[in-house]
């Protein structure tokens, strides 16, 4: 493709060399440039990509698009400044594989908790209704029924635009995809034309990145504003931040609640262990999931169906069949009836629903909680999730998480730091994950519900910078089959 339709719509402050130039690929990793790249700078948190400019070129890049500093072109080289070269990496990517986005129904969500969830029973629920379908998740990506493996949360744009074009050619109709805080702040959803976007509800994360939660939520509500007219904003209004996500948003604003007025509704009847009964917009239906939480992401479920034109009654008979998603209070049942309940739950919020949703429905139960905090993250949460586990579990495990280059010792010291005596006494602090949960399982009484929280469906724990295997379902597996 020329370099100049590659370019299209970007903000070129000044340009040398030839334009017409015919591009063959694009990359914003020198190490990856071959003959005919567009090699595009972007700053990183981790480098800048300003300073492998001269190794891209010598990798035979035909153009060399960059924000910051001065360089000229050559005669065989085009050198390009932009004002903002991470918009320049979304526009480009765009227009290099054919504006594949606004060729399906794409639907993004973006909020705190509940995304993974929600965009994989969407995933599903339209399967069911006999759709091609496309997902982008945390969990993992899908064209059709092919699972293919996953980095990021929501991928750079070269790889998004190319893994929507893929979906395109393979016939795809729909796409459902997560959207990050990240995604947003680095331009990765910049040029992507959404059907719907969801807002699911806000609460402390990621300031590590952002620093303060007003940037954290101005981030968010950037999705909203860049929504076009012709796109659904479905908001949670019973989030005191949902209406602020969609103050100034040119979409046509839709709102759900299980607590307030809205154009969807939804309550739940009873519960238990095994799933609940709730009422979905007037109509009763039975549910395997549990939850408040639960309630809502379902009710994000039925109402962006219903938005892109779903049958309502097919709708409500194919959910009532989704079964839970990998990682998001998955069970793992044992002898003398203790349930171990595998959770991502990570923030606060996230855990204070989970241990809430199983203190509410195994009220007579014993209730056990396994957690850590992972290492150069949000620190500032630490003892916020220590105070939570201590407040409904009867019984704490404080463990290791994915310490990555942190001691594991001081996370837990940081977590422990949020609990007074009496929870201290109550807690047990276990370096060694393996062992924290055997511990728990081990020592448990009759009919005890465990919660394994943090890191769900992952298969690895990060020591360093080291992916090693470790998979809580396993270890809880093995565990009961030992004392079986």
């Amino acid at each position: 493709m020329k370099l100049s339709k590659i370019l299209k719509g970007a903000d070129i402050v000044s340009a040398e060399g030839p334009m017409d130039a015919d591009i063959t690929a694009l990359t914003f990793d020198s190490r990856t440039c071959s003959a005919g790249s567009l090699f595009i700078a972007v700053p990183g948190t981790a480098a800048d990509g300003h300073r492998f400019i001269d190794k891209a070129v010598e990798a035979g890049a035909k153009a060399i698009i960059y924000q910051d500093g001065e360089f000229h072109g050559r005669s065989d080289v085009t050198f390009i400044k932009v004002a903002n070269s991470r918009k320049a990496l979304a526009i480009a990517a765009d227009n290099f594989y054919g504006h594949p986005s606004g060729k399906l129904n794409l639907v993004g969500i973006t909020g705190t908790n509940g995304k993974t969830t929600t965009v994989t029973l969407l995933y599903n629920l339209f399967t069911n209704l006999g759709y091609c379908c496309g997902l982008v998740s945390t969990i993992a990506n899908y064209i059709g029924d092919e699972k293919i493996p996953t980095e990021h949360t929501t991928p750079d744009p070269i790889s998004l635009n190319a893994l929507f074009a893929e979906m395109v050619e393979r016939g795809c109709e729909y796409c459902f995809m997560e959207v990050s805080s990240h995604s947003i702040d680095q331009d990765r959803v910049a040029c992507l034309e959404f059907k719907v976007g969801i807002f699911s509800n806000l609460t402390h994360d990621h300031l590590d990145y952002h620093k303060t939660f007003d940037a954290y939520r101005d981030c968010k509500k950037r999705f909203f504003d860049n929504l076009g007219k012709d796109a659904f904003a479905l908001t949670n209004v019973d989030d005191r931040n949902g209406e602020i996500m969609v103050q100034n948003t040119e979409a046509n604003v839709k709102t759900y609640s299980c607590r307030s007025v809205s154009d969807f509704k939804c309550r739940i009847i009873e519960e238990s262990l095994d799933g609940m009964q709730i009422d979905m917009d007037g109509t009763q239906l039975w549910s395997r999931f549990i939850g408040a939480h639960n309630a809502y992401n379902l009710l994000a479920v039925y109402s962006t169906a219903i938005l892109l034109g779903a049958d309502r009654e097919e709708v409500l008979v194919k959910m009532s069949a989704l079964g839970p998603v990998a990682g998001r209070l998955e069970y793992v049942r044992g002898g003398d009836d203790i349930t171990a309940v595998v959770d991502y739950s990570h923030t606060p919020d996230a855990l204070e629903n989970a241990l809430k949703t199983l203190r509410e429905t195994g009220r007579d139960n014993c209730l056990i909680c396994v957690f850590g905090c992972g290492g150069n993250r949000d620190k500032t949460k630490r003892p916020e999730m220590g105070i939570i586990a201590a407040r409904y579990a009867d019984k704490v495990v404080v463990t290791s998480d994915n310490p990555r280059n942190e001691n594991p010792e001081e996370i837990i010291r940081d977590i422990k730091a949020g609990m007074d005596a009496k929870a201290r006494s109550r807690t047990l602090f276990i370096t060694d994950r393996r062992e924290a949960i055997r511990t728990a399982i081990m020592t448990a009484p009759k009919g005890a519900i465990i919660l394994v929280a943090g890191k769900g469906h992952e298969d690895y724990q990060i020591i360093g910078s080291i992916k090693h295997h470790f998979d809580d379902k396993e270890v809880i597996a093995e565990t009961f089959e030992e004392i079986k």
